[in-house]
């Protein structure tokens, strides 16, 4: 007896509310782009260049000083601009982004987090590793770190 597979519309609904949530979050949280990155939040250097590589310390989804409120769409969207930011001051865009790491506190919210990540790479897509943690600083639900190459000549 064959049987058809039939695409649930409450799941489907659920996939469009998260893509809508993120994408909303990622236009809201790129007009509040930063000028000029943020400094470190702690002992470490926020974006280095090695040779023709760019590696971006983990950023997290802080804006003025805070975590984002909002969850994690909101936090991803802002990690997203705050990568951004350190990428320009080294002379890189987010297509110059070859990997990624991301972590996530709960991975229960992996498909809102990969929305806005989706949303926020503007069509690019590195490689990448995604982790369940315990916990990021200052209560983050969200940080991701980059890898870009962007040849010096």
């Amino acid at each position: 007896m064959a049987t058809s597979k039939k695409k649930n519309p409450v799941k489907k609904t659920a996939k469009k509310t998260v893509k809508k949530t993120a994408k909303k979050a990622t236009k809201k949280a790129a007009k509040k782009s930063p000028a000029k990155p943020a400094a470190a939040l702690g002992p470490y250097t926020p974006v280095v260049r090695a040779g023709d590589w760019v590696i971006v310390s983990g950023q997290l989804g802080v804006a003025e000083g805070k975590i984002v409120a909002g969850g994690v769409a909101k936090q991803t969207a802002q990690a997203v601009v705050n990568l951004k930011a350190q990428l320009k001051s080294a002379g890189c865009t987010i297509h110059d982004v070859k990997k990624t790491l991301c972590f996530l506190t709960d991975m229960d919210t992996f498909a809102t987090f990969n929305a806005a990540y989706v949303a926020g790479f503007d069509g690019s897509r590195p490689a990448r590793s995604t982790i369940g943690v315990a916990s990021l600083p200052f209560g983050g639900a969200v940080e991701i770190e980059a890898w870009a190459f962007k040849p010096l000549r």
